[in-house]
């Protein structure tokens, strides 16, 4: 039985693995040694297959390893979490439905808040780099520190699909930083919208110390072209936020609208935050002083923990709608799926452009935050 037979034996409804992928998964996946596991980035243009592929070789790796660690660089629609942020998740268990979105807990995270790098650049680049680093320094050999089987833990990294300009650059410096033992490219039959050929992201005079696998997407058409899966970007944007808030609610609640989610929400018993517990840091933009409550009420925040190393960035937990302000009694009202226990050590709320789901806000008759009767103060968010 191959390495990746037990994908095979469980088709993911509409998914195609063709016969070049399998052959490329299961040749990566022969290379590792067990003090260098394998490295694998996987880049390629727009809708190529990028996320599938990276999902099946996680599938893949799992039959050979305990645990697997993701680096999801794509802000705009990542795997195991809502949008705008950059995480690092240690992944122990199979999927082997690959059209089912898994939220999962991230071993570190950080709120970019933005769905694409365009912003801010330099900022998206330094999440990555810290990223990569805190795996490289304390993950992939933290064996030698005594922990047995530390090292067996191989790195995927799933990148956007921005492969042309500004995006280009992006994807070349990461590239640069991180020593991937593998590089998958997938070409697409319109050739103007693929990474240039071979080692793209060397300067002439580097050697290629990396294996470089070219293939292409899975789905063609009779004439051996390229079928790309067209993705609604803003709508499954909206579906993963949607996701991640409907873990405010047991998964014994009836929810299955997206009218029923949001009444649950304009339902639920906010958590209130002390204004004076808490900073707040607006992403991408400066907000006048006189502005920043308007600004930040009926917002998607990022909650974090900032670090004692001014030079560090904050750790985010998770993320929270900002339901209402309370200028009078100097109070935010928060909803959110991370438990009481997490938010305690939360001291700062990272606005940037994620914005809730038109879906959650086209509700008529909402409770007002003021008016509930059982409001949970997180008096731990204090200094």
């Amino acid at each position: 039985m191959t390495a990746f037979a037990s994908v095979k034996e469980t088709p993911s409804p509409g998914i195609e693995i063709s016969e070049e992928w399998s052959v490329a998964v299961d040749t990566i996946a022969k290379s590792f040694t067990r003090s260098l596991p394998p490295t694998v980035f996987v880049c390629g243009a727009k809708n190529s297959g990028k996320t599938t592929f990276s999902r099946y070789l996680l599938n893949t790796f799992l039959t050979r390893y305990k645990s697997v660690a993701y680096l999801d660089t794509d802000v705009g629609q990542p795997e195991f979490t809502p949008p705008g942020c950059l995480s690092l998740t240690i992944i122990d268990e199979e999927t082997l439905d690959l059209t089912i979105p898994c939220l999962k807990t991230p071993q570190r995270c950080y709120f970019f808040g933005d769905v694409s790098s365009k912003r801010d650049p330099e900022t998206y680049l330094y999440c990555i780099y810290a990223l990569y680093d805190h795996y490289r320094k304390d993950l992939r050999i933290s064996c030698k520190n005594g922990s047995p089987g530390a090292a067996e833990l191989p790195l995927i990294i799933n990148t956007p699909g921005w492969v042309k300009g500004l995006g280009f650059d992006v994807l070349v410096d990461i590239l640069k930083h991180i020593a991937a033992t593998h590089v998958v490219k997938i070409n697409i039959s319109s050739k103007e919208k693929n990474l240039p050929s071979g080692a793209f992201w060397l300067d002439d005079l580097d050697e290629c110390s990396v294996n470089l696998v070219e293939i292409t997407p899975a789905r063609k058409d009779s004439y051996n072209r390229s079928v790309l899966v067209q993705k609604k970007a803003r709508l499954i944007r909206e579906l993963r936020l949607m996701a991640y808030f409907r873990q405010c609610f047991p998964s014994s609640m009836s929810i299955t609208t997206i009218k029923e989610l949001a009444l649950a929400l304009a339902s639920l018993t906010p958590y209130q935050v002390p204004i004076s517990s808490i900073k707040i840091r607006h992403l991408h933009c400066e907000v006048p002083n006189s502005e920043v409550f308007y600004s930040l009420n009926a917002t998607i925040v990022g909650l974090a923990i900032s670090c004692e190393d001014s030079q560090s960035l904050p750790v985010c937990v998770g993320l929270g709608i900002v339901r209402g302000i309370d200028t009078l009694k100097n109070v935010i009202y928060l909803i959110t799926p991370v438990p009481q226990s997490i938010l305690a050590s939360v001291d700062l709320l990272l606005q940037g452009y994620i914005q809730i789901p038109t879906g959650l806000l086209q509700v008529q008759g909402c409770m007002s935050p003021y008016m509930s009767a059982n409001v949970v103060t997180l008096r731990g968010l204090s200094h």
